[in-house]
């Protein structure tokens, strides 16, 4: 890919262009002279400094000047700079924005202009993205005050140019994209250096001037003015007169399988019921692969309407086709599309519709649209932000608001929310961390856009506000008053008194990946766990990978392979010096409830989770719940994501709703029907696995103890276990490999087994005609027809198949690999010598056709004498090997490129996709869909933390309503953000008492059983079951249980069923089943017995 050195190694190279120094960490250096495009810096270091840039390689930098420069032309986006792209980096990335794309940002160059905060947060984004490059401006310097919300500044910074300041610890992210620096005055004529331009902090005078700029240039010059102040944000997007989106959402597009198509003007198309069509009124579509009417496969657009689950409607006259017969695909076809922006100078005026974010607030844009053109005229008037308690300029800016809102005429706002105002005012100059990370991820998303034409860019206004962050209580003014602290920005919105309950809080951070990454860094600039009494746990018992760098972002490349949590940890601490953190490498489950205990859960002000999956996401669920500790849990999925606040006895736990398990095709379709890649890629991974991971793993489990192995097959007996036998003794005597030819042998016969005996033997007991029971065609949709193949050595995607094969098998059998494999032309000949012999399809040969069928082995009776006879065998063949034999499994590793296994499984998928004339795909997209591949990127990321944290205010607060929390669900790609009060808990009523999901109910003195019956019973219930986990103390229709009665409930728990009861626990916790007096199930908490 792009060349990749660390801190420190890059160097410029004199009169080379960006082909010719691949060697380097520069590619084409942006050099900042006003009236000149994008150049290479010729001079690695020069005490000139009339053109106020710096460029930087590594952790060098270097003054340049204009001269002996290579000047690229400017890239439009659709333009593509074809560097090759690592795909262990950028793998999740790629998953998300595709190569095409990926290439159009390594074409890009970026100004970002204000390097506080949220300057800092889109840089960060757009480095991890990998830019072509990034150009820093900023003419301020570091002040404490920026600590609040930059997370690479130190107290050590402070004075220093910001722009400056921030160079070393961005290239950190990616040395593959250049980053420099402007400090002094910008002038509209340097603009045209990018193709994307982004103000952070400029007056809207100077923001006309440059977005006129920027719109009339050709070609036009994305730009974005973006805004965090206090509690609010803005975003405005100017993209130029026609700018061009190639994919408005990043789905991929849709299909159907087509079971009928009527003669009929409309025409009637009906699809198989395998899955939902997701196409929409208006699509067009193309069709394929159609029998009977074949007029369709013309592929022409056509336009369809009245889409229904399984059926739509296809705007055409099919009266005069031919008769639909059979088959055929129909397949959405994505249309670009052009958007006409408006320059800002037209947009102030005529804003449009705004994006809106949160329904319940549907009126504010329009008011906080005049607002953030108040402050611009605040600022200039007073030469200053208005103070943070302050009620003369909060008015001040009101005033200012009610003489913009009177000159607008029709779009006037008709009632000025004055306490609305009054909160921007008072926290207008503040910086805050998580909206910071919040619009970085939002703008970060939107430069993406603009140099890619990829998903749908936000058109043309964004306006947010989260003042429910703020404290519950009123705050007096002297609150706000700054500290000389590195939190001053931060107390000047939520008061000092909050401030220290952040500092003081004990949270747990449940995960240190991509999310966890940008907790901690959260967290650490809000000073969260930073006091005296805080302390912040975080566990992760992953460890860092290469392809984790391209967006978490603490880790670096000379940290792969060692422990994430550790590694975050250590890289938030160098944030903020104060943070009191503790890193873990447990997996938090049962397992380790030693380590997180009673006392260390109940010590708990929160729980962040960041977490990939849903198992430890409930189980992390279940504690909270059982603890009564709020859980912040948010995910990512692309450009997508979510936050869910759970919050005791206010909101519904995660648990409380799943998403619907996704749909597993039925194993005969994978393994005989497949009719879609995915298919494919799902047999080939098991193939893989079975064939080099599970089979080598029996037969190591065989010969180490071979006594006991046949032992249990012995007991087992059934047909399992006899599979299991064959395919070791295939291992052992007919398949076993000694030297590389061996293993080149048994890789082609496979081949011919996969792609060809198989197919062979399926076709014959299902010919092409044959009919179902009932009479309809077998081979009807979705079952594809299939065909066998013809191995030929000049096809070099068989050839590369028997490479990868060939090379594994060897492996597992601990035979060297010749370096003659990697030449196709040497493989060929090995390959010529391997006989193959002829295959004859069988009568009588079962293949499992019901979708319901859970597994392809049948059991017999005789299953117990074949075993035996296999056993037998073994032995023989075990005795003929040499002292100390062992396979070596292999577990499949999808990002390392260079072992092979992604090789084998895209090659097995797409020769058994060749057999189906299913399309093929490259290994980039088989390691998406084998590899179970999560797509990921940083914007979403960020954005979702942002969100979290502004969440956090109000959980540490510790005063707020659930009318005050908010559950969201983003799209940047549509952009599309919606936030929703969260869900309250469902209550349930019995006499006089309520309560939920939250409650426990808590006996004390170490009660026995009849105690705890009648204490239930003196609340109206009857209770006739008792449990404890899956054991089962008490029960009134076992006679004997009743012997149990005066015994202590812990005594009948550890005596009786033997339950297991942790030292460290004092407590036991019941699970009851009760009655009330009218024989109706009443569902009651749990109960916890102490007897301790």
């Amino acid at each position: 890919m792009l060349p990749r050195k660390r801190a420190g190694e890059g160097e410029v190279v004199e009169g080379e262009s960006e082909n010719n120094h691949k060697g380097n960490n520069i590619k084409d250096v942006s050099v900042t002279s006003p009236i000149k495009k994008h150049r290479i810096c010729a001079t690695a270091a020069t005490d000139s400094t009339a053109n106020n840039y710096t460029i930087t390689t590594g952790n060098k930098s270097s003054n340049g000047s204009s001269s002996g420069v290579v000047e690229p032309p400017v890239m439009a986006p659709g333009d593509a700079n074809h560097n090759d792209i690592d795909e262990d980096l950028h793998s999740r990335q790629l998953a998300v924005y595709g190569r095409e794309t990926m290439r159009r940002l390594f074409a890009s160059n970026i100004l970002i202009s204000g390097m506080q905060g949220l300057g800092a947060e889109i840089a960060k984004n757009l480095i991890l993205a990998g830019v072509k490059s990034v150009t820093l401006h900023d003419e301020g310097v570091v002040e404490l005050w920026d600590l609040s919300s930059n997370f690479v500044f130190s107290e050590n910074d402070v004075g220093k140019n910001r722009a400056l300041a921030s160079v070393q610890k961005l290239q950190e992210l990616n040395n593959a994209v250049v980053i420099s620096t402007l400090t002094t005055e910008l002038t509209k004529e340097q603009l045209s250096d990018f193709q994307a331009v982004v103000f952070t902090d400029i007056t809207l005078e100077k923001a006309l001037e440059f977005n006129d700029y920027c719109h009339n240039h050709q070609p036009p010059i994305s730009f974005i003015k973006t805004e965090v102040r206090g509690l609010f944000g803005s975003v405005f997007c100017d993209f130029g007169p026609e700018f061009t989106v190639f994919d408005v959402d990043g789905e991929e597009p849709h299909t159907g399988i087509i079971a009928s198509i009527s003669n009929d003007d409309p025409a009637l198309v009906s699809c198989v019921d395998d899955e939902r069509l997701e196409f929409q009124d208006g699509d067009l579509v193309v069709f394929s692969e159609v029998q009977g009417m074949t007029e369709l496969n013309d592929g022409k657009l056509r336009k369809i309407k009245s889409v229904r689950p399984y059926s739509f409607t296809l705007e055409e006259d099919t009266t005069k086709f031919g008769t639909y017969v059979k088959g055929g695909i129909v397949t959405q076809v994505k249309q670009p599309k052009v958007l006409n922006f408006k320059p800002l100078r037209e947009a102030l005026k005529d804003p449009g519709d705004f994006l809106l974010s949160d329904f319940a607030k549907f009126d504010q844009p329009p008011l906080l649209h005049i607002a953030f053109q108040a402050l611009d005229k605040f600022i200039s008037e007073f030469s200053r932000f208005p103070v943070a308690g302050s009620e003369e300029d909060a008015q001040k800016l009101a005033s200012i608001a009610a003489n913009i809102n009177s000159c607008l005429g029709e779009g006037k706002v008709e009632d000025i929310n004055l306490k609305l105002l009054r909160h921007f005012a008072f926290g207008a100059r503040a910086v805050l961390n998580p909206m910071a990370a919040m619009f970085g991820g939002i703008v970060g998303q939107e430069v993406v856009k603009a140099c890619s034409g990829k998903f749908h860019p936000l058109f043309q206004f964004f306006y947010f506000d989260s003042v429910e962050s703020l404290p519950a209580e009123p705050l007096d003014p002297s609150d706000f008053k700054p500290l000389n602290s590195r939190y001053d920005a931060q107390i000047s919105v939520f008061g000092a008194k909050l401030q220290k309950k952040l500092e003081d809080a004990k949270v747990f951070i449940v995960g240190s990946g991509a999310l966890g990454c940008e907790f901690l860094k959260n967290v650490a600039l809000m000073g969260v766990s930073c006091g005296s009494q805080g302390k912040l746990t975080i566990t992760d018992d992953d460890v860092i990978e290469k392809s984790n760098l391209s967006r978490q972002f603490l880790f670096r490349d000379w940290n792969i392979g060692q422990a994430k949590s550790t590694v975050a940890a250590s890289a938030a601490a160098s944030i903020n010096p104060q943070l009191k953190i503790e890193a873990l490498q447990n997996r938090v489950g049962p397992e380790t409830e030693s380590v997180f205990n009673d006392a260390f859960w109940e010590s708990l002000a929160v729980v962040i989770n960041a977490l990939d999956n849903v198992n430890a996401r409930l189980y992390v669920d279940q504690r909270c719940l059982y603890f009564q500790k709020p859980l912040l849990e948010s995910g990512t999925l692309g450009a997508k994501c979510n936050t869910q606040m759970v919050i005791p006895h206010l909101t519904e736990n995660y648990g409380a709703s799943r998403d619907p398990p996704e749909k597993q095709a039925p194993m005969c379709t994978v393994h005989s029907f497949p009719h879609n890649i995915d298919h494919c890629l799902t047999w080939a991974r098991s193939e893989f696995e079975g064939l080099l991971e599970k089979t080598p793993a029996e037969v190591n489990a065989y010969l180490s103890d071979p006594v006991e192995y046949a032992t249990s097959m012995r007991n087992a007996a059934d047909a399992q276990a006899k599979d299991n036998l064959e395919r070791i003794l295939e291992c052992l005597d007919q398949e076993k490999c000694v030297t590389f030819q061996d293993s080149v042998t048994w890789a082609r016969l496979r081949f011919e087994d996969y792609f060809v005996n198989r197919v062979k033997q399926l076709i014959f007991t299902f010919p092409e005609g044959s009919a179902t029971s009932t009479g309809t065609p077998f081979w009807s949709a979705p079952k594809r027809f299939p065909h066998p193949l013809q191995f030929s050595a000049a096809d070099p995607s068989h050839l590369r198949f028997i490479m990868a094969a060939s090379i594994l098998r060897a492996e597992t059998f601990g035979i060297p690999v010749p370096e003659w494999v990697k030449n196709l032309k040497t493989l060929a000949e090995a390959v010529g010598k391997v006989i193959v012999p002829d295959f004859q399809p069988k009568e009588g040969v079962k293949i499992e056709t019901d979708e319901k069928a859970t597994s392809l082995s049948t059991a017999s009776v005789d299953d117990a004498a074949v075993i035996n006879e296999l056993l037998f065998k073994l032995e023989l063949c075990r005795n003929n090997l040499s002292s100390g034999f062992r396979m070596k499994p292999i577990q499949f590793e999808k990002d390392d490129d260079t072992n092979y296994h992604m090789d084998l499984i895209a090659g097995l998928a797409n020769m058994r996709a060749r057999n189906y004339s299913i399309p093929e795909v490259d290994k980039l997209k088989a390691k998406f869909i084998a590899g179970r591949i999560i797509p990921a990127i940083a914007t979403s990321t960020a954005m979702a933390t942002g969100l979290v944290c502004l969440e956090l205010y109000k959980v540490l607060d510790g005063a707020h309503k659930v009318e005050d929390y908010r559950n969201t669900f983003a799209n940047l790609a549509l952009p599309l953000f919606s936030m929703a009060e969260p869900v309250p808990p469902k209550v349930m009523k019995h006499r006089d008492m309520s309560w939920t999901v939250w409650d426990r109910w808590i006996l004390r003195d170490n009660p026995t059983l009849r105690e705890l019956i009648q204490w239930l019973k003196d609340k109206g219930l009857n209770a006739y079951s008792i449990s404890y986990g899956s054991c089962l103390l008490f029960n009134s229709m076992f006679p004997r249980h009743k012997e149990r009665l005066d015994k202590k409930v812990v005594d009948v728990a550890r005596e009786i069923v033997k339950a297991e009861l942790p030292l460290y626990r004092s407590h036991l916790d019941v699970v009851v089943a009760c009655e009330d007096d009218e024989d109706n199930d009443i569902d009651i908490p749990q109960i916890s017995i102490y007897y301790r």
